[in-house]
């Protein structure tokens, strides 16, 4: 995840920098539920509107928590499938804030929450709300497979807010809704809605079937050209973008075209985030208690927490995914391999790379840096 406003925020308040290191435990996203009452075209857990056997049960989910709490995981991202349809979630919310989780959030398409919903997130004291928009109207609908969705997700957006809730728009870009990303922004922004997420498209369960609507590199530069602007255009509010470490390059890059004196510092603290933090900063746990290295990664089975302790399987390099992701620098081969920008992105997605190339170490075919760019 590229913290776009911490980075904005260096341009004019240069902090001290630090060598990079490692979290005493990695955020963790975890999908509660894999049901969920929508359909969306880049969902990577395949959600549907049914009921999936073998979930963890509200026992099995506390001892989760308590296990996760010992392995050191700093915050933790409650989704789904839509996590407002598991029963216990309040209760989970509440054991979490009771263990002491710097930080807990929850990532919903927002379509479901009414006046007392909201009320009860806030009760639950949740540090943020997240709630997807890949459109206005009817393009989001489209996106969701549900005339309407737009309009329930935006008023679930706007009693979130008024529950005094932190709450961030989620916007997908693919070639289908690029178009769209100026009237988000301006949404946000008539709205006055705290934070912005923008993910780039990963090749992961409805996703990967769905990687033709990709957006082209022109398309991506010129939307993370407009991130930029909106950032600095909106100090108090938070711009984030996700699941493209090349992001990172890409706006020293811009930086150095503008305040080429700022450029080194930036550079340096680009150095101490790190990149890409698959398997190692960042983990998921999905619906059946199965751990994977990033949401993205489902289809790889690195231990469950009903059998292991959380601590020992995210710590197990026997698994030679685990190794590879965790060597710094990682080995990759392609224009990864060779981009001298390699210690600043940490090679980005490795699940792009497996599913467009065969090779989970080789390129990301994501990357929209140019080749004089990267040499």
């Amino acid at each position: 995840m590229f913290r776009l406003s911490r980075f904005i925020r260096e341009l004019s308040e240069p902090s001290l920098v630090r060598p990079y290191r490692d979290l005493p435990g990695p955020v963790v996203i975890w999908n509660l539920v894999r049901r969920c009452n929508l359909a969306c075209r880049h969902c990577y857990s395949t959600s549907t509107d049914k009921d999936f056997t073998g979930e963890l049960t509200t026992w099995e989910a506390m001892h989760a928590l308590r296990d996760l709490k010992a392995a050191g995981v700093p915050a933790l991202i409650l989704s789904g499938g839509e996590p407002l349809l598991r029963p216990d979630l309040f209760e989970l919310a509440a054991e979490a804030r009771r263990l002491g989780f710097a930080s807990v959030s929850l990532s919903t398409n927002g379509t479901l929450i009414d006046d007392d919903t909201a009320h009860r997130i806030a009760a639950a004291r949740f540090s943020y709300v997240g709630i997807s928009v890949d459109g206005i109207g009817a393009v989001h609908d489209g996106f969701r497979g549900k005339d309407g969705a737009f309009a329930d997700s935006m008023a679930g957006i706007r009693r979130c807010r008024e529950s005094g809730l932190k709450v961030g728009l989620r916007f997908t870009m693919t070639r289908d809704n690029a178009h769209h990303l100026p009237e988000v922004l301006e949404l946000m922004r008539a709205e006055a809605i705290d934070k912005f997420y923008f993910s780039h498209l990963n090749y992961a369960g409805r996703g990967n079937r769905n990687r033709a609507e990709d957006a082209h590199a022109a398309m991506t530069r010129a939307a993370m050209d407009r991130l930029f602007e909106a950032a600095m255009a909106s100090p108090e509010a938070e711009f984030v973008t996700g699941n493209n470490d090349a992001d990172g390059p890409y706006f020293l890059g811009w930086v150095a075209s503008r305040w080429p004196d700022k450029a080194a510092h930036i550079a340096a603290k680009l150095a101490e985030w790190g990149g890409n933090a698959s398997g190692i900063n960042v983990a998921n746990i999905d619906n059946l208690g199965w751990v994977h290295p990033d949401t993205m990664w489902w289809h790889e089975r690195l231990g469950n927490v009903r059998e292991r302790p959380f601590a020992q399987i995210w710590a197990d390099t026997a698994n030679p995914l685990m190794a590879g992701l965790k060597a710094r620098p990682r080995a990759l081969t392609g224009r990864c391999g060779e981009c001298r920008h390699l210690v600043l992105c940490n090679g980005n997605s490795r699940v792009r790379a497996e599913k467009a190339g065969g090779d989970r170490w080789g390129e990301d075919p994501a990357c929209y840096l140019t080749d004089e760019e990267i040499q």
